[in-house]
């Protein structure tokens, strides 16, 4: 793939964000500086970033798309009042794969978990 300086920027952006973006929010953070950019293609270079596996695309069921910077296996947490998504380790998940495997014959190629609540800033 040709190098592309937009997607660079995009890629910069999502890894710098402790924010899980939605595509909104990385063009905002960009255009500013980067007149040129449209939100077309910062759509475009989020989609093929995830396809490559550079970032994670998490699907949110009711709202828009967000991206997150980490590739490696972890979680998320949905504020169901200020809407922040947050990261979470949980090392009982590790084994779900073969669980799975093992009681339905499913070869699991991938899952996701999104966990909603309130977060302790919400709850003050």
């Amino acid at each position: 793939m040709k190098y592309s300086r937009q997607r660079e920027l995009v890629l910069a952006e999502v890894k710098s964000s402790r924010k899980h973006p939605t595509a909104d929010m990385v063009y905002a953070a960009l255009k500013a500086d980067n007149p040129s950019l449209s939100l077309g293609t910062v759509y475009r270079n989020l989609n093929l970033l995830a396809q490559m596996g550079q970032i994670h695309k998490i699907g949110m069921p009711e709202g828009s798309d967000r991206f997150d910077g980490r590739t490696d296996e972890h979680y998320h947490m949905l504020c169901q009042k200020c809407g922040r998504v947050y990261d979470v380790q949980l090392d009982t998940l590790s084994e779900l794969d073969g669980q799975i495997q093992s009681q339905t014959g499913f070869l699991v190629h991938s899952h996701d978990l999104i966990v909603r609540g309130v977060c302790r800033a919400c709850q003050q």
